[in-house]
């Protein structure tokens, strides 16, 4: 009888260090595994902070563009006089080349954070500040009707800076 309970005690000791060996392997996997599930959310909670900050920068240099392009109407409304007129244009102007760099740096970021509907969003708005500039400047060297150009591509700037927002909201959620 003690041959069988030399036997029982080292089957138990044995099952008993390989149950230790399996729950020790068990915990180490699973502490791996929360380990890379916790780096996982971090990143992807950095790559959200670092989008939500380029589009919020981003837009805030659009809403300066389009303050400005809503002042060329007030110079309209509010000058009769011809000169008067054309010389607070070409302020705006000076104003709107200091305004579009900081807008270009916006992009840039916007185009490095994507996702990509949000970068071509983003293009699409520098595309139309350009062309809204381009009219601008065509007000000031007196081509008929480019005070009506204008006001289009101010409207296709707005427009173009609403499907941005769309798609900064759409890569916010979806992130």
């Amino acid at each position: 009888m003690t041959d069988g309970a030399v036997w029982v005690a080292v089957f138990t000791g044995a099952t008993a260090v390989l149950a230790s060996w399996v729950t020790t392997l068990g915990n180490a996997r699973a502490a791996k595994v929360q380990a890379e599930a916790s780096a996982w959310a971090q990143q992807r909670d950095r790559i959200r902070e670092l989008r939500r900050a380029a589009y919020l920068d981003l837009m805030e240099q659009a809403h300066i563009t389009g303050e400005l392009y809503w002042r060329v109407g007030d110079a309209y409304a509010q000058l009769s006089a011809p000169d008067g007129r054309l010389a607070r244009i070409q302020e705006l102007r000076v104003e709107l080349r200091t305004a579009f760099d900081p807008l270009m740096r916006c992009v840039r970021v916007v185009l490095l954070e994507g996702p990509a509907p949000a970068a071509e969003a983003a293009v699409a708005v520098q595309g139309a500040a350009l062309e809204a500039n381009r009219a601008l400047w065509r007000i000031t060297e007196g081509d008929s009707g480019a005070r009506e150009r204008f006001d289009e591509a101010h409207g296709v700037f707005r427009r173009r800076l609403e499907r941005f927002v769309e798609a900064a909201r759409n890569a916010m959620t979806a992130s």
